[in-house]
């Protein structure tokens, strides 16, 4: 009995780990619909060696830091590491949208090893792994099932980093402080992303569970996938129903983004609610989304994919949750929740700001002026996604 528990949840953990894969054509094509034609490639390029080299660094030294040892009794201990694994290059994905346009690709390759390495793993180590902080005042008793806090925030800090130093795209805002809309390239594309991204969320929290190889873990993998999908929904038609009170239109890739902060927003706790809580979560974070994307442009934070708002902000929002609608008193509280959230955003905003300022000295994070207004993919790729199109230069 115990060899066929452990067969069944490796198997569930190698599935789960493939669902989260669809997440790397997922960014990819989000991003690449997002971004103008004359950087497509770049974004492309960008997402696929994200996954292969934060992949390689956490294989060689990222997971050994963050959970102490290789090992599972439960589940082959490479199952174990695969599905870690599937998560490390989402913190860098979440980045390579938000400073699309404008980096270089190289010093961002070397920020991604040293996040999949040691940042990133140190957050896990705190959360999920061997807990190098216990016993200690700073040790976190926060709640994060599947990382709403520990890879949407983690990876949304960084983003707030990167951007800060890179600066907006040429051309996004006015001297006088007016905003310039840099529209999408192909929304076909973006909305294909965000539906992959969505089937990925699947896996990604139910994995989460750990095993369902009995009764009440299926039951518990199936409530989390359910209230994963149900928050989607809600984020999907509240943004909606917020866009057309405003400005009487359907902007999909906000009602799409609507959805992507529901899924966020659910991702610390899908596990702990009633069916009908998430439809609140979710919905709570379709707002968020809304409001927060022209916050960030007001204040010139240039972010092309809505990441800050989806990821960042979201991830706040729904660990928060977690202490709002699941708090027991004991392991679960919202001063747990709020200190962990805390605690991650001083390590990986001032770890990533100051990582990424010692890059740029060796490395110029932001391409030239040049290279940004004819476009990366020449540049960067030797090729052009769409050649036979002609590139608006802006």
């Amino acid at each position: 009995m115990h060899d066929l528990t452990y067969v069944i949840d490796t198997f569930f953990a190698l599935f789960a780990m493939v669902l989260i894969i669809f997440m790397v054509p997922g960014f990819a094509m989000l991003e690449a619909g997002l971004v103008r034609t004359k950087n497509v490639s770049a974004v492309l390029m960008m997402n696929t060696m994200i996954y292969a080299v934060a992949s390689m660094g956490f294989l060689l030294f990222g997971y050994t830091l963050a959970f102490g040892a290789w090992g599972s009794d439960s589940m082959s201990l490479y199952a174990a590491f695969l599905f870690q694994m599937a998560f490390v290059g989402k913190v860098v994905n979440i980045m390579s949208g938000g400073i699309s346009e404008r980096a270089e690709i190289l010093p961002m390759a070397l920020f991604t090893v040293i996040m999949a390495t040691v940042l990133y793993p140190v957050v896990v180590n705190w959360v999920w792994g061997a807990d190098m902080l216990a016993g200690t005042f700073l040790d976190l008793s926060m709640y994060d099932l599947a990382g709403s806090t520990v890879i949407h925030s983690t990876g949304g800090w960084a983003l707030l980093a990167a951007i800060l130093i890179i600066g907006s795209r040429k051309g996004k805002y006015t001297k006088d402080g007016k905003i310039k809309a840099i529209p999408a390239s192909n929304i076909p594309l973006v909305t294909l992303g965000a539906f992959l991204l969505w089937i990925g969320w699947f896996g990604f929290n139910g994995g989460s569970v750990g095993s369902i190889a009995s009764k009440e873990s299926a039951d518990a993998v199936a409530l989390t996938i359910l209230n994963t999908n149900t928050a989607g929904l809600a984020g999907a038609i509240v943004a909606g129903l917020i866009m057309y009170a405003r400005y009487r239109k359907l902007d999909i890739t906000m009602i799409l983004n609507g959805a992507l902060g529901g899924l966020v927003a659910i991702t610390a706790g899908p596990d702990l609610y009633n069916i009908y809580e998430p439809i609140l979560i979710g919905g709570i974070g379709a707002v968020l989304v809304v409001l927060a994307v022209p916050f960030f442009d007001k204040i010139q934070i240039d972010d092309p994919v809505g990441a800050l708002s989806v990821h960042l902000v979201n991830g706040i929002w729904g660990t928060l949750a977690v202490g709002l609608f699941a708090a027991d008193g004991d392991s679960i509280t919202l001063l747990g929740q709020l200190k962990g959230i805390v605690a991650i955003a001083i390590f990986a905003f001032v770890a990533s700001y100051v990582v990424l300022k010692l890059i740029n000295l060796i490395l110029p994070l932001r391409t030239s002026e040049e290279n940004e207004y004819d476009g990366l993919d020449l540049e960067v790729c030797g090729l052009e996604s769409y050649p036979e199109f002609v590139n608006s230069k802006t």
